[in-house]
């Protein structure tokens, strides 16, 4: 199966349904050799591919266990010599306001999306040290997948938004630690329907009658196909959004309007230094739900 992606090799955690199933579809329509991880040990997903003509293996490691996170990339190397592409899609929603928040939904969220986002980072990032350390050159891709609700905060999903902010900050870190090993790192925030979605935006998830179906989670996979392919080796450090046809980039925090005193503030003197520099600076994006 040619394709831009021709011969790479792509793991994809979360990949048995909804966005993650578009990835693992669309990479094989493009000529690569698919890992599709999910916690169902046997996803259909891989069946399809195989049926397209691809070649793809299932992974059911826990990517928010280290030890999992291992053997997720272990599955990739020992079947087809390496990994060149690593998608982290998995996620679970565990909505409620920040008082009512128990300590479980907390911890259950930012588990499965923040370390379930760094663990496979980790031991790939480790295999394609090894490699530029042997001498080899990687052309690899790290994609990873933040949301809405981590750029711009949303209303009953403190966790959730957490979380996506934190793979948005770990996106930008490691593009700049892993570029000496010929490594680029992307983020995504897509809106699409998914089993997550479809619950808290019921009306604006639901298909059309006719015409372009905007939420269609396979309009997100495009857009990380190219990501993961040689023709982006020059893009780094990114959050893209993606909703439908729409795509654009993310302008993330960056110095402001500013003001130095050159000596230590006085608490009383702030009040009118800190309207002026609020007047002076772009309005934040309103909180989704606020």
């Amino acid at each position: 199966m040619a394709g831009i992606c021709e011969g790479r090799v792509a793991v994809i955690t979360g990949a048995a349904r909804g966005i993650g199933r578009g990835h693992a579809l669309e990479f094989a329509r493009q000529g690569a050799k698919v890992v599709a991880n999910d916690l169902d040990p046997e996803p259909e997903v891989v069946d399809a591919i195989k049926s397209m003509g691809g070649e793809a293996v299932a992974n059911s490691d826990d990517v928010s266990d280290w030890d999992g996170a291992q053997r997720l990339i272990a599955t990739a190397v020992e079947t087809w010599g390496r990994i060149d592409v690593l998608v982290n899609n998995a996620g679970i929603v565990r909505d409620r306001m920040l008082v009512s928040m128990q300590e479980q939904e907390w911890d259950a969220v930012i588990k499965v999306h923040l370390k379930g986002t760094a663990g496979p980072m980790h031991h790939a990032a480790a295999h394609w040290r090894d490699r530029a350390k042997a001498g080899e050159r990687p052309d690899a891709r790290i994609v990873n997948t933040s949301s809405a609700a981590g750029l711009f905060g949303s209303v009953g999903q403190s966790n959730y938004a957490a979380a996506k902010a934190g793979i948005a900050a770990l996106t930008r870190v490691a593009s700049a630690e892993l570029a000496r090993y010929g490594v680029t790192v992307n983020a995504i925030a897509p809106a699409a329907r998914t089993r997550m979605t479809e619950e808290v935006f019921a009306e604006m998830m639901a298909p059309p009658e006719e015409g372009f179906d905007r939420m269609d989670p396979g309009n997100v996979a495009p857009l990380v196909v190219w990501l993961g392919s040689p023709e982006a080796r020059a893009v780094t450090g990114q959050v893209f959004e993606i909703w439908g046809s729409k795509l654009s980039v993310a302008e993330g925090w960056q110095p402001g309007p500013e003001v130095d005193k050159d000596e230590r503030w006085d608490p009383a003197d702030l009040a009118p230094v800190v309207a002026d520099l609020l007047a002076r600076a772009r309005p934040p994006v309103p909180v989704i739900g606020g």
